[in-house]
């Protein structure tokens, strides 16, 4: 898999207030580590999952994720906790924010290796340029979500 992928793998399932909830771990590499967050979402409305803060990091996705599972429910109860007292209010804006610099990081991590002789210039050239394309309509995009009240 590419440094640039980020996978949401399913981590548990938990009841708190009533309420069932479904927990995924958002992972990326950030050029030193793999860092994870959970995102809980009730498990009928997975549409308006909301992140916790707080981050897992570990040296590779399957550490992450080992973190992430080994997560008893009072632990994951409080994490669900702290993520409705700071969970925001313009979440397609924040996750439109969070994919431009996920873009950013990859175009600045492919250059580095570049000017580092790992990749070939052709190929890598190419991956800027359907990069940088990606960055614009991402841009494009974040008008429309500006302002709009989104969220659980």
């Amino acid at each position: 898999m590419a440094l640039h992928d980020i996978v949401q793998p399913h981590v548990a399932d938990f009841a708190h207030d009533g309420k069932q909830l479904s927990v995924t771990c958002r992972i990326a590499f950030d050029g030193i580590e793999y860092v994870g967050r959970l995102w809980f979402a009730e498990t009928r409305d997975a549409e308006t999952a909301i992140p916790d803060r707080g981050a897992l990091s570990g040296r590779s996705r399957d550490e992450v994720i080992a973190f992430a599972v080994r997560l008893t429910q009072p632990e994951l109860a409080l994490r669900y906790r702290r993520a409705l007292a700071e969970r925001r209010r313009f979440f397609e804006l924040r996750r439109a924010t969070d994919e431009v610099l996920g873009k950013i990081r990859y175009l600045n991590q492919v250059s580095i290796s570049i000017r580092a002789g790992l990749l070939d210039k052709e190929g890598a050239a190419q991956e800027l340029d359907a990069t940088e394309k990606q960055l614009h309509e991402l841009v494009d995009k974040l008008n429309a979500a500006a302002g709009v009240e989104t969220g659980p």
